[in-house]
């Protein structure tokens, strides 16, 4: 099983590439946040997905940094695997009629995506140091930390909205 492109031979050509999926990922992420925060219900919750909104298109502007810098243009490349969660969250979404049992849903989809950005961006901020783009590595890391603080918000979150799903039925 290939996981990665023939033509991607060395560690720049991989860091780019894997910089133009994150910078799909996170478009893909601000069009999917908003459906999100409409169908939630839990005001805590609701507040945690408008500032993750918020922090995701500072996420997006200093994609667009980086890759201006590393190639002089902002390219895209569809990340498939956030494209697959953000499917999930929204079949959650419409298969829920209990509103508590949709915030528990919406917390698991949303922590999924967390996860994932959690681990494209620990790689590419240590191939940016290996690299020797330091600039790059500090605004990729301090992605990284955002990203961690959404999912520990998520999961304060989810200590009570899914004790309240579970007194749904």
């Amino acid at each position: 099983m290939n996981f990665f492109p023939a033509n991607l031979d060395s560690l720049r050509k991989l860091y780019v590439d894997q910089l133009e999926q994150l910078y799909s990922a996170e478009t893909q992420i601000t069009k999917a946040l908003p459906k999100m925060i409409d169908k939630a219900t839990d005001p805590h919750l609701k507040n945690a997905l408008q500032t993750h909104l918020q922090e995701t298109e500072g996420h997006v502007s200093r994609l667009e940094r980086i890759l201006n810098q590393v190639q002089g243009s902002v390219d895209s490349k569809k990340c498939k695997g956030i494209a697959a969660l953000i499917t999930e969250g929204e079949d959650v979404i419409k298969d829920t009629a209990d509103e508590s049992v949709r915030d528990a849903g919406i917390i698991a989809a949303a922590q999924k995506v967390e996860h994932y950005e959690m681990a494209a961006y620990g790689a590419v901020r240590t191939f940016a140091d290996i690299l020797g783009n330091e600039e790059d590595a500090t605004l990729l890391n301090q992605t990284l930390e955002e990203e961690k603080h959404a999912d520990m918000i998520l999961t304060g979150i989810a200590d009570t909205a899914n004790v309240k799903a579970d007194k749904a039925a």
